[in-house]
């Protein structure tokens, strides 16, 4: 599928609109690959989501067949790097936290798609692939619910400016087969709240959110 290419430059569009802060502190090259070091992995998944979640999460790094799991974790979330592709250059590079029915749904997809690469597969054949899996029933579209995405390092590639930009931390909520129209818009603009992306069984509503500090006497740190 080639709905994480959309959806990462539509929430880039987004930012620049909102924020003004798309390209600024923006690393000259800040994609992950299986050689990326595992702590640094490991650290950004668990910048996707507050302490007190992340730090109870699974956490899943990318390695040379596709993604590993690093850690096991005990509340059903599933904490990673989330990477798109137009054909073999990387366009984004986003930590995230799926809760318990996006890691029974969406996130079998993401893992695939690591694993064809992994193989050397095209992203048209990547699409192929999922698109087959989704019409034959092994994936299934999720039920209510939401992923964290609310790392201070979501970066995106926009082909526009040939430049990354960095996205504000947000929630993206599931909502399969939704349209702008079934948000109340005419068609998909970076002023619709929430702002729909994808398409079909993985369409997302974006809400854009501030991540609160983390509360040091807690108890609950990123520990791995």
């Amino acid at each position: 599928m080639t709905w994480m290419k959309g959806t990462f430059a539509g929430l880039l569009s987004v930012a620049v609109l909102f924020s003004g802060a798309a390209a600024q502190d923006t690393p000259q090259d800040p994609t992950v690959t299986a050689s990326t070091p595992r702590e640094r992995q490991i650290e950004l998944a668990l910048s996707a989501a507050p302490a007190e979640v992340s730090s109870k999460a699974t956490i899943y790094i990318l390695g040379h067949k596709g993604y590993e799991k690093a850690r096991e974790g005990t509340n059903g979330i599933s904490c990673f790097i989330w990477r798109s592709f137009s054909e073999t250059t990387q366009v984004s590079a986003a930590p995230a936290c799926f809760d318990a029915m996006g890691s029974r749904t969406i996130m079998v997809t993401t893992m695939r798609r690591e694993e064809l690469r992994a193989q050397g597969k095209s992203e048209t054949e990547i699409k192929e692939d999922i698109a087959k899996g989704y019409k034959d029933g092994r994936y299934k579209a999720p039920g209510p619910g939401f992923l964290y995405m609310m790392s201070n390092e979501n970066y995106f590639y926009s082909s526009g400016t040939q430049q990354w930009g960095r996205v504000p931390p947000h929630v993206m909520f599931y909502a399969p087969d939704k349209t702008a129209k079934d948000a109340g818009y005419g068609s998909i603009s970076p002023t619709m709240v929430p702002y729909v992306t994808g398409d079909g069984p993985e369409t997302l509503m974006v809400v854009f959110a501030k991540k609160p500090p983390e509360d040091s006497s807690s108890g609950d740190s990123h520990k791995h």
